[in-house]
């Protein structure tokens, strides 16, 4: 039987992106709900031949790969060089080791990658010891100058992209054989002019490279379009108990009794809490945060409710409405309503006009009306990419 091959993805992400604007390299950026690097990074994680990814970005963007990985568990990046060519190098250094037979080295502007391409590349590299996605040239060329030059048969042209796949043993060395003061386009060139044999497989347009702010609106579009929208509701009910006030919206409202929980008992924060979890299909409160479990004891309830968001924000999703009912007779809840829904956004990281706080009572029925405690029920519209 023939054994399966291990392939790791080596994703560049050093660059400077300066053209892209917006105050951070580009592959930093978010579209879409998360950052085109998370993109890229998920594009190959989530193809099941995927081995290992290995990130290479560039000095003193640390602060940055940290916050767009988000919760994602990866080996430490490794820093690149000056150069494109040098960055690779270094990251194809450090996978000798590990040895892997196959390396797909992926630019992250790039950051959707079909999982087809990728089968492509790898059923390509059973023959060759090179691949790469190509695309056919459908505009008309001609020689560029101050007046329009001859024409260019685009016929003997295509346009290359990545990610580029390579069996380790072959690139490695042939990084090593170019020479340093020569510039190269891509992995393939530096290949090619080793003697490594570089097959062609057809490429994809969602492979095309995000440059400027014009591809990355561009690319925002398209990804707002295949997006659809979930709906999720939370219940949530705590008791009274001594104290000489509540949490409520993560906001401390003076009372003369407490609310009875294991966490803060914040009633308006697990009913959101539930709410996010439940437009992402993804259990309850209590299945991430078990009552059972001693660290969340005391615990600030926005740490529940910044942890559905950020499982949202991981699935490429974005929040649109939150709608919180609170139900008691007392405390009074209009006072505080203002400091509730301010504290509410900065925890969804939305804006105020994307909360919505309201509060009932249940005319003295039931055990709210009897002040024996207080109840909340909460509605999240979110959307998210259609393939979740």
């Amino acid at each position: 039987m023939q054994r399966t091959p291990t392939i790791v993805a080596l994703i560049v992400a050093a660059g400077k992106g300066e053209r892209a604007g917006g105050g951070v390299p580009k592959q930093y950026q978010p579209i879409g709900g998360k950052t085109v690097l998370a993109h890229a990074i998920d594009a190959l994680a989530g193809h099941p031949m995927i081995t290992a990814i290995q990130v290479i970005i560039g000095e003193g963007q640390d602060a940055f790969y940290r916050e767009a990985i988000g919760a994602r568990v990866l080996p430490a990046p490794l820093i690149g060089g000056a150069t494109r060519r040098e960055s690779v190098r270094r990251g194809l250094e450090a996978l000798e080791v590990p040895n892997p037979d196959l390396v797909l080295i992926h630019d992250a502007a790039r950051p959707f990658c079909p999982g087809p391409v990728i089968d492509r590349l790898v059923g390509a590299l059973q023959s060759s010891a090179g691949a790469v996605p190509i695309l056919p040239v459908v505009d008309s060329l001609a020689q560029a100058g101050a007046r329009l030059g001859d024409p260019v048969d685009r016929d003997a042209l295509v346009r290359v992209q990545t990610p580029q796949g390579f069996r380790l043993a072959e690139i490695l060395a042939a990084h090593r054989a170019w020479p340093d003061d020569r510039a190269a386009t891509d992995d393939a060139q530096i290949a090619r002019a080793a003697g490594v044999d570089v097959a062609t497989i057809p490429g994809d347009p969602r492979l095309d490279k995000l440059t400027n702010a014009a591809d990355l609106a561009a690319a925002e579009a398209r990804l707002r379009a295949r997006m659809v929208s979930r709906t999720g509701m939370g219940f949530d009910v705590h008791g009274f108990g001594p104290g000489a006030s509540i949490m409520l919206g993560g906001v401390a409202v003076p009372h003369d009794r407490g609310l009875v929980g294991h966490s803060d008992a914040d009633v308006a924060l697990h009913a959101l809490t539930d709410a996010l979890l439940g437009a992402i299909a993804d259990g309850d409160i209590g299945s991430h945060f078990p009552p059972s479990d001693p660290r969340w004891r005391g615990a600030d309830s926005g740490r529940f409710l910044d942890h559905a968001r950020s499982l949202v924000v991981a699935r490429g999703g974005r929040i649109d409405h939150v709608d919180l009912t609170i139900i008691c007779e007392a405390p009074k809840v209009g006072p505080h309503r203002a400091a509730i829904r301010t504290r509410i956004a900065a925890l969804l990281q939305v804006r105020e006009g994307q909360v919505s706080i309201k509060a009932t009572t249940t005319e003295q029925l039931g055990f709210t009306g009897r002040g024996e405690g207080i109840a909340a029920q909460a509605v999240a519209t979110i959307r998210v990419p259609e393939d979740e």
